[in-house]
C-alpha cells in the first residue's frame, strides 16, 4: 500500500545549476513521473533525445524553446503549455530561461 505524500513543486528551486536538476516524483507500473528544473541549459550541440518511451511534458514556471525534428523553428513553451511527444519523436531543447527557473513534469510512459 502507498503512504499518502505531499509536497510542492516549487520547493527548492535552485537559483542556478551547472545541470539541469531532475527528480523522480513518482512510479509505477510502466510510468515514471519527472520534475526538471532547468536554469539557461539546452541539448548539447548535434544531441536529440530519441525515447523508447512516449513522453507527456508540461511547463510550470519560466520558457523554453523545444525543437521537433523536421520542424523548422522551436516551439516556444510558456507556463501551461504541453506536448506528447510520441516514442522516437526526436526533439531537442534549443533554450531555457536564463533569468529564471523553467519548471516542467515530464511523464514517461511505456510506448503502446
Amino acid at each position: 500500500m502507498t503512504s499518502l505524500r505531499a509536497g510542492t513543486l516549487f520547493a527548492g528551486l535552485p537559483a542556478s545549476a551547472p545541470e539541469e536538476v531532475v527528480d523522480d516524483l513518482l512510479s509505477g507500473h510502466g510510468f515514471v513521473l519527472k520534475r526538471i528544473v532547468s536554469t539557461g541549459q539546452a541539448s548539447p550541440p548535434g544531441h536529440w533525445y530519441d525515447q523508447d518511451e512516449d513522453e507527456w511534458v508540461v511547463l510550470l514556471a519560466g520558457a523554453a524553446g523545444l525543437l521537433i525534428e523536421g520542424e523548422d523553428q522551436p516551439r516556444v513553451l510558456a507556463p501551461g503549455d504541453w506536448l506528447l511527444l510520441p516514442a522516437h519523436c526526436r526533439h531537442r531543447v534549443e533554450w531555457t530561461d536564463r533569468e529564471r527557473p523553467t519548471v516542467w513534469l515530464a511523464l514517461h510512459a511505456t510506448a503502446n
